[in-house]
């Protein structure tokens, strides 16, 4: 009877499917090591729900042809970057000041892996909170005379969102093109339904990597994160700052909201519609081809030298993350970095720590308020290695702390999207921008200081005489970090 049992029971098949599944993250998918152990373990302990979530969330993405704009030749772009390629290696490349030169190797790589452009007469308006952004947002939105491409990885059509939509309905009413992007993973409540209105009147709505089937998306971990909206052609914005009320610190969990976005006037808007372009095209049946009305001609508005620079599962390079270490690398006085999310891989950590114990003037702030538990512990794990390194953490009081930048030396700067943490270096579609100027360095140091007197800062001692409790839970955290 036992023997029936035994043979009629499905554990025997799950164990195969499992012995076959991590033979083929092994010699097949090369995977990080680090991840590759982390699946090994999950399907080793749960046979059955491993193996679902394996398919849900640990596949590699097909590559080739997600995204495709042959509308990139017509403006020239691929001759721009073969261009600014062979001038930087000829030394030829007029650069507007010293401190962008000094950066001429980052522009580089930021050139050759990511078809990054660089341009320099930029003006840049710094936002470091939601209510101050949304306003200029919206006003931007009410003054559009041609079209306006907005793209959110959360989009809720709560009061924020509301007001948002408010506008861009009386906008597509006016005969303005309104194109709305935004990924289902983190829209999970958004239906295309929702934006009924503004469709009727003209207007368009994509999701990014929808599900094929209710409640099963074999694409779930693959998420759009960028956040990014383009005006005319002529205003850019990208940043941290997503579209709700929590963003404007009306979340009784999180209180206050600290993020960091930036407004862009200059020639960097070309770059983002491309990045928008990109996306939708991927999204949407309904392609946008290339027209002169995406890419106006843009007058000199400033001098801020910049790089858009994306990344995602589809490049052969971790081209965001790769900047991040060629900033930590190219650090003489100090780094400051702000970030909800610190999950290194070894590369960046080890940056890190070099730094450090370089004698570099390491900063590091992270939130108090965690919004995942296990994402949250294990942030603090890493930390609390770095603390032994000489480097300074920074714990964020008085609210939840958003942005992701990193600033070096009062010379260059990085704002955008993506956190450090493997998931937004290896999974999600993320967006930066890379800045080489010497004033916007500075104001985004000056931000980076004042929120430290909202800080309580975490010392070695502190950290060691943390309970068991934590340590137990910093453990596991770490051992599940490189998939969460």
């Amino acid at each position: 009877m036992s023997l029936l049992n035994i043979t009629e029971s499905p554990f025997p098949y799950f164990l195969v499917l499992n012995i076959i599944l991590a033979i083929t993250i092994i010699f097949l998918e090369r995977k990080d090591p680090s991840s590759t152990w982390a699946w090994i373990l999950v399907l080793f302990f749960l046979p059955l729900a491993g193996f679902i979530l394996y398919l849900l969330l640990g596949r590699p993405i097909r590559k080739k042809h997600l995204f495709r704009w042959e509308g990139q030749k017509d403006i020239g772009i691929d001759k721009l970057i073969s261009y600014q390629i062979e001038a930087l290696e000829s030394n030829v490349l007029e650069f507007n000041t010293d401190d962008v030169e000094k950066y001429k190797n980052l522009i580089h790589m930021n050139l050759k892996t990511g078809d990054s452009v660089l341009t320099q007469d930029n003006q840049i308006r710094i936002f470091d909170e939601g209510s101050k952004k949304f306003e200029t947002l919206i006003e931007d939105i009410l003054n559009a005379k041609d079209h306006i491409h907005i793209q959110y990885y959360i989009f809720k059509l709560d009061n924020l969102g509301g007001r948002i939509y408010t506008a861009l309905k009386k906008k597509a009413k006016q005969g303005v093109k309104v194109r709305v992007l935004y990924d289902e993973m983190g829209s999970r409540s958004l239906k295309k339904r929702n934006f009924k209105e503004l469709l009727e009147l003209g207007g368009e709505v994509e999701v990014f990597f929808p599900s094929i089937l209710p409640l099963f998306n074999p694409r779930l971990n693959f998420r759009n994160h960028r956040k990014i909206v383009i005006i005319d052609g002529r205003i850019g914005y990208i940043g941290g700052f997503n579209v709700g009320d929590e963003y404007l610190g009306l979340n009784k969990k999180f209180g206050y909201w600290r993020d960091t976005h930036i407004r862009i006037e200059g020639s960097s808007v070309h770059p983002l519609q491309t990045r928008f372009l990109l996306d939708w095209n991927q999204a949407s049946d309904n392609n946008i081809d290339y027209s002169d009305r995406y890419f106006p001609a843009i007058p000199k508005k400033g001098d801020v030298a910049m790089q858009i620079v994306s990344s995602g599962p589809d490049t052969d390079w971790p081209t965001i993350k790769n900047g991040y270490l060629k900033l930590l690398m190219s650090a003489k006085r100090y780094i400051y970095i702000q970030t909800p999310y610190f999950i290194p891989d070894y590369s960046f950590l080890n940056a890190i720590e070099i730094a450090a114990l370089s004698g570099i003037d390491v900063r590091i702030m992270i939130p108090n308020k965690p919004d995942h538990m296990f994402v949250y512990w294990a942030t603090y794990s890493y930390v609390g290695q770095l603390l032994k390194a000489g480097a300074k953490v920074y714990i964020y009081e008085k609210g939840f702390i958003h942005a992701k930048t990193i600033v070096i030396d009062d010379e260059a700067s990085t704002v955008g999207t993506a956190n450090i943490d493997v998931r937004s270096f290896s999974l999600n579609f993320e967006v930066n921008a890379f800045i080489y100027d010497e004033t916007i360095s500075h104001e985004l140091a000056e931000i980076f200081e004042k929120d430290m007197f909202d800080c309580t800062e975490l010392t070695l001692e502190n950290y060691e005489n943390r309970s068991n409790v934590i340590k137990f839970k910093e453990s596991i955290s770490r051992l599940l970090s490189p998939i969460l």
